[in-house]
């Protein structure tokens, strides 16, 4: 984009070069005319510029770029006092975030830093952006701990911290203070301590991620005070869209928020549908304990992953009640009983996994259950489709001890023929003897009587 272009438009207020290959280095000072200049996803480089002191600027994205160097010299610039929303996420800034400069931002609801280079504690004056709705700092290299001025943000709906390494427990105020957080994305850092009761006050969250940490101790069961996941209250508005309209001239220019989020083992980058994600995430934890039969109560809930932790007790039975669950996790516990038979009513599931548990018996009849693969059950010891093992086949021992009844019965039945055939052999003699012996008398008889008259004649 060469200088003269923006020389050629003097006046010019609205300019969307978006999605484009477009590539260079931009002017240092931006024109003060601009309202909205949106460059984002494009291969623009070098430095980041700066906003003139008489700046109009509404709205600035620059993401998906690859920008280097620090950002102060934009951040502290004197023209953002009118900024709505500030988008550099996407490309190679480091060094820290300034520490000063964030009071010249009193109309700032968007700030979105993620996927830099960045590093160093978050400042304690970005708690002075009261307007703040949605921050990002997500994939960068920030460690500390959490600043409690974060509490001034009171309007902030979307907290995504993800995939840095921040340290300490989870603060108690991100309940208390900060009560109508939608999405809070803490992923990968090193959090450490059991999750606050306070966070239980979250009752408008939507997606709560708090997977590869080191947090213990057991699963809140106040998580069924959580008004949207439970169903029992409707999204009011869309928190994820930011509308900014310039005169009457121009259509509204809308920004959206994105998380990325893991859904069924995979990790995607979610924007326009956003609002309609609802997930609780807290694998690769030390968690203990068993599976809250309250957690149960989330029936919005679509995606639920308890894997890689130290779970024990059996899954709980009105799982079935959780209608709208499409991804369910809770490979590699200690998890043991049966599975709840009410699986089968969850006919939206797409993706399962029960492997590396202790679980027993047969595996619940539904359509989508014997269709997942049989590494879903892998590591159990469990039978029926969709799984090898048969739960007709008896037991190993229950087959050597029927072949041992079985060769037992077979011995007692010869024994029985053998005896009667005795019985039947000694009986025919007897009586053979028996006659023989009468044969004899007759004969004797007989005999004595021809000589007697042979005699007396």
């Amino acid at each position: 984009m060469p200088l003269s272009f923006w020389e050629s438009f003097p006046d010019l207020e609205f300019l969307d070069m978006s999605q484009n290959h477009i590539q260079g280095s931009l002017p240092l000072s931006i024109p003060s005319t601009l309202y909205i200049l949106d460059l984002s996803h494009n291969k623009f480089n070098g430095q980041l510029p700066e906003l003139s002191n008489s700046s109009l600027m509404l709205i600035l994205d620059l993401s998906y770029n690859s920008f280097v160097g620090v950002p102060h010299h934009l951040i502290c610039s004197d023209g953002v006092k009118e900024l709505e929303i500030l988008n550099l996420a996407n490309n190679h800034l480091s060094g820290g975030i300034p520490n000063q400069c964030w009071e010249k931002y009193p109309r700032l609801s968007f700030l979105s830093l993620e996927n830099n280079n960045l590093s160093g504690a978050i400042p304690r004056t970005l708690g002075s952006l009261s307007s703040l709705q949605s921050l990002n700092m997500c994939n960068n290299k920030l460690s500390g701990r959490l600043p409690v001025s974060l509490t001034n943000l009171k309007g902030l709906s979307i907290l995504q911290l993800a995939g840095n390494k921040f340290v300490g427990r989870i603060p108690t105020w991100l309940g208390t203070e900060i009560s109508f957080l939608s999405i809070l994305n803490l992923r990968s850092n090193n959090f450490r301590r059991n999750i606050p009761r306070e966070l239980c006050y979250l009752t408008s969250i939507q997606i709560l991620d708090l997977a590869h940490n080191n947090l213990t101790g057991n699963i809140p069961r106040c998580f069924s005070n959580f008004t949207i996941l439970s169903g029992k209250e409707a999204i009011s508005q869309p928190s994820y869209a930011f509308h900014i309209s310039v005169g009457a001239v121009y259509r509204p220019k809308t920004t959206f928020s994105s998380a990325s989020l893991v859904i069924k083992g995979r990790e995607d980058v979610y924007s326009t549908i956003l609002e309609l994600v609802m997930i609780v995430d807290l694998s690769c934890n030390n968690f203990s304990g068993g599976i809250p039969s309250e957690l149960m109560a989330l029936r919005a809930l679509q995606s639920l992953n308890l894997s890689r932790n130290h779970l024990t007790g059996s899954i709980p039975k009105n799982i079935g009640d959780m209608k709208s669950l499409v991804s369910f996790d809770v490979s590699v516990n200690g998890l043991s009983g049966e599975l709840p038979v009410s699986l089968s009513s969850l006919i939206f599931l797409s993706s399962f996994n029960v492997s590396y548990n202790k679980f027993t018996g047969r595996v619940p009849t539904s359509t989508q259950l014997q269709s997942f693969n049989e590494s879903s059950f892998r590591g159990n010891r469990l039978c029926g489709d969709p799984l090898p093992e048969s739960c007709t086949l008896a037991l190993p021992g229950a087959h050597h001890e029927d072949e041992e009844e079985k060769d037992t019965t077979h011995i007692a039945d010869w024994g029985f023929i053998i005896s009667t055939m005795s019985g039947f052999i000694a009986g025919f003699w007897v009586a053979y003897f028996g006659f023989m012996r009468e044969l004899k008398y007759i004969f004797c008889y007989v005999i004595r009587k021809y000589c007697y008259n042979m005699f007396h004649k």
